[in-house]
This record gives structure tokens, C-alpha cells and sequence, in this order.
């Protein structure tokens, strides 16, 4: 009898259930892998990531294993939709996460620049250097000094406390406060204005610097997010080489956008085979897959004018990708499969 690890802890609980309830069938029937691969048509390396919960097996061979099984297909594949719901909820989670992550890595490089003293914003609005006051002293307005330097008291109480005072029936001080220097709210006001714009100086020449859309990524006519010509971005996650335009016509396991980077779009029957379109959010594309295929047997996907297409050459393949498309959702690619006995098929 096979023995399982232990599947991920992380796994959503229904996606745990569904992986369980298939080694129990594999189990059951006293296959090995290989011979669950040679019976099923699916490759031995695909049902291990099925059946160690590291991908969501596809409802064809879900099928395929219940036929030989002798287990209803009804109500294995009722367990299959509940688990694709919860792994496609996984996924947007962990889409979201991954945006979360970007934006704080925004944010703090942001940041980084920090605002201008108030001393710069000061100079910036008055055109001058901003005086200077001592913190023990402050200027009498009105009264000359030897050599017209006006003199200093000491710093008198604020009208609030002036007041409070009076309210008590304390005794203020003997001189009173003197009078607020003419136009003094005016100079507040600019002041605070001047920081203000300062500010937005910083914020602009940031977004300047960084390509104007804060996260240093441009984008195409189209809206897809376009990357350098390496197909690399900084902002992405670990592992990810390329995205939107940058994916077009590469291969989606090399650039590090399956795994748990993929979630199934749309799915079909044509005859045996089952006919996919794969999407991957993060790196802004999506590709054609065929399972239970056999040789000769065809894959193509196309968004807008560009088509990318797969074959199996390969006798004993059961498996075909088509090279990615740039989309800016799954909705706009569509997967046709055209097999060796002519049959065809495409997702809608």
C-alpha cells in the first residue's frame, strides 16, 4: 500500500478533503503511481503534485480515475468543484497578498525620500533665507533699540493661559502680553502652504523618477503591463521572470508563472481529452493545456491577434502547453484543440 506524506498544512481544507478522498480511491484499488499512470493517461509526475495537494487535479482525470476505480463519477466530481472553488479562493488570496506586498514596497520606498524641513519650505515661499528666532527670546514690534536693533523680553504667556487666569481670579502679569505682529496670521497661513507644496514637489519628482505609475512598471496601449525586454521586474514575486507582454511566447513553468501562481479558467471536454485555459494574475497571462491526449493530438490559444500553439509528438504523452499570451484577464483568451482523429473543440 503507497505511503503519503503528509499533504500541505496550508492547503484549504476542502482542497485537504478531495486530495484525501483520492488516495483512499488509489489506495482502494491497489495501484501504484505508474500503474495509475498507464491507466489514466495522465503522466505519474502530474498525479504525484495530485495527490501530495501541490496542484488541483483537472476534472479529466478526476474522470479517469473513477472509470478505473469503478467509482460513481458524480459524486467525485461534486467533491471536485467544491475543491476548485476553495483553490481558485486560494489563489485570490494569495493574489491579493502579493498586491498588498507591492504596495507596501511602494509605499516605503516612497518614503524613503521623506518630506522637506519646514525651514526649505519657509525659504522656498518667502525667496529668502527664513529668519531665525531664539527659543529664550523673542522681538518687541514697534520699540527701537540702540543702533535700531530692537530689543527682547521673555517669552510671555499665550492668550489661553491668560485667560484661565482671569477665570480663576489669579493675578496676571504685571506687563502685559505684547500685541501679535501685523499680518502674523497671513505668515502662518503661507508658511503651511509653502510646506504643502513642497511636498507635492517630493511626491511629483518621485513618480517622475519611477516611470509615473508608482510602482516603476509601464504599461502598453492595451492596459497589459509591459516589463523591460529581459521580461524581468523587481516589483515581482520570487521566482517570477516575466509579465504581460514580456510572458508572450515563453514558457510558463520556466518564467515561474504556474504552481501556485495558475488557477484553471475554463475548462472543456473534446472527446477524452480535456482542453484548459490556464491564467496566472500575477504574471498577467495565460496558455492552452491538453490532458489525456495522444499523439498528434493539438493545442492553441490566442488573445486578440496573437496565437501561441502546443502538439504532443511523443508517443506516450498525455500533456501539451502552448507558450503564453499577455491578457489582462482569462476572459480574453480562448483555447481550441484539435486532435489526431480530427474531432475539435474550443473554450468559450
Amino acid at each position: 500500500m503507497p505511503r503519503w506524506k503528509a499533504l500541505p498544512d496550508e492547503l484549504d481544507p476542502q482542497v485537504k478533503e478531495f486530495a484525501t478522498q483520492l488516495r483512499r480511491l488509489v489506495d482502494r484499488g491497489g495501484l501504484s503511481v505508474a500503474a495509475l499512470s498507464d491507466r489514466t493517461g495522465y503522466a505519474k509526475t502530474s498525479w504525484e503534485r495530485y495527490l501530495n495537494g501541490r496542484l488541483l487535479a483537472p476534472k479529466g482525470a478526476v474522470v479517469a480515475l473513477a472509470e478505473v476505480t469503478d467509482t460513481d463519477p458524480v459524486h467525485l466530481t461534486t467533491m471536485w468543484e467544491l475543491a476548485e472553488r476553495a483553490w481558485s479562493r486560494s489563489e485570490m488570496r494569495h493574489d491579493m497578498t502579493m498586491e498588498a506586498i507591492r504596495i507596501s514596497q511602494a509605499r516605503a520606498a516612497l518614503g524613503e525620500f521623506g518630506a522637506p524641513p519646514a525651514t526649505s519650505a519657509t525659504t522656498a515661499a518667502g525667496g529668502g533665507k527664513a529668519p531665525r528666532r531664539a527659543a529664550s527670546a523673542v522681538a518687541m514690534p514697534g520699540i527701537a533699540g540702540p543702533a535700531g536693533v530692537s530689543p527682547t523680553i521673555p517669552p510671555q504667556p499665550t492668550a489661553p493661559d491668560a485667560n484661565r487666569r482671569e477665570g480663576t481670579g489669579s493675578r496676571g502679569p504685571a506687563t502685559p502680553p505684547p500685541p501679535a505682529p501685523p499680518g502674523g496670521g497671513r505668515r502662518r497661513l503661507t508658511m503651511f502652504l509653502a510646506g504643502v507644496v513642497g511636498v507635492v514637489v517630493v511626491i511629483a519628482a518621485v513618480l517622475f523618477l519611477t516611470g509615473g505609475d508608482g510602482g516603476g512598471k509601464k504599461t502598453q496601449g492595451n492596459g497589459v503591463s509591459a516589463t523591460p525586454s529581459t521580461g524581468t521586474s523587481s516589483g515581482l514575486p520570487a521566482g517570477v521572470k516575466c509579465a504581460g507582454a514580456g510572458c508572450t511566447g515563453k514558457d510558463a513553468e520556466a518564467m515561474g508563472c504556474s504552481g501556485d501562481l495558475v488557477t484553471t479558467a475554463k475548462t472543456v471536454a473534446v472527446g477524452a481529452t480535456t482542453l484548459e485555459v490556464r491564467y496566472s494574475r500575477t504574471c498577467g497571462a495565460a496558455w492552452g493545456r491538453i490532458t489525456g491526449a495522444a499523439q498528434g493530438d493539438s493545442v492553441r490559444v490566442t488573445a486578440g491577434t496573437t496565437t501561441e500553439r502546443g502538439s504532443i509528438t511523443a508517443t506516450g504523452d498525455t500533456i501539451a502547453y502552448t507558450p503564453m499570451v499577455a491578457v489582462r484577464d482569462a476572459a480574453q483568451a480562448k483555447a481550441c484543440a484539435t486532435l489526431a482523429s480530427g474531432r475539435t473543440g474550443c473554450t468559450t
